[in-house]
């Protein structure tokens, strides 16, 4: 599953274009690289979200393409 798309999908980012624009900006990491917003992700990859003062680290512990508002949280678990 392409980076914006799971952004936008588990709800760490409110929509796609803001995610891949942040992507596009440097902004999100994954695994300690600036990935662009066509990277594909895997389980246990780790990425990292900049926006403004806030850093989120989250680990991808799930991949599904359809998810709802109560079960969006459980494609990932926040390390920092």
């Amino acid at each position: 599953m392409r980076l914006d798309k799971y952004l936008k999908l588990t709800r760490l980012i409110k929509r796609r274009t803001i995610a891949n624009e942040a992507c596009d900006a440097g902004r999100i990491t994954v695994n300690g690289t600036v990935a662009k917003a066509s990277y594909q992700v895997k389980l246990d990859d780790v990425i990292e979200i900049n926006l403004g003062s806030k850093t989120l680290k989250a680990k991808v512990t799930g991949l599904s393409e359809h998810t709802t508002k109560d079960t969006a949280a459980d494609n990932y678990m926040i390390i920092e």
